[in-house]
């Protein structure tokens, strides 16, 4: 299976580009992984609403144009559906037997993700209520991922 993470964005601190590195690290003997980044817009302060929708259909785009029609996208998304590792792990599992081989996980910018790129999801993914800053995000999706394969192959991890 690949699994592509398309995010918005490039990771800025050293400490996140090691976690990213040792999680693809860890991956690659379970799946074929990819990290593609998009660039940002910059957000003025006390921007309006039309600004930051302006914004978010910018970056919105450049995600769209690295999607394959006959991918599977799961947006991450404050308002998805919440997981347990499990129920993520089983998610992957199903979705590799449904003879999906390529799943993009989207993580957007600092103001979220554009209308157009939540409408072409098949499925939007919560991790909590809480919003969390996107460079971490990759981070914390790419151990989940980890995290699922460990528990499709009964190998010890998940506590």
């Amino acid at each position: 299976m690949k699994i592509t993470i398309l995010c918005v964005g490039k990771i800025k601190e050293k400490y996140l580009h090691m976690a990213v590195a040792e999680y693809q690290k860890r991956l690659s003997r379970y799946c074929k992984l990819e990290i593609t980044e998009v660039a940002d817009e910059k957000t003025p302060d006390n921007a309006s609403l039309t600004e930051e929708m302006k914004i978010t259909e910018a970056e919105g785009e450049r995600l769209l144009k690295h999607i394959r029609d006959n991918a599977y996208v799961c947006a991450l998304a404050i308002t998805g559906k919440m997981l347990t590792s499990e129920e993520m792990a089983e998610k992957i599992e199903k979705l590799g037997i449904e003879g999906n081989s390529h799943i993009y996980f989207v993580i957007g910018g600092s103001l979220g993700l554009s209308r157009n790129v939540l409408d072409r999801a098949d499925y939007q993914l919560s991790f909590s209520k809480m919003t969390f800053p996107h460079q971490l995000m990759r981070v914390i999706l790419l151990e989940q991922i980890y995290r699922g394969y460990r528990i499709m192959n009964h190998e010890p991890y998940h506590k």
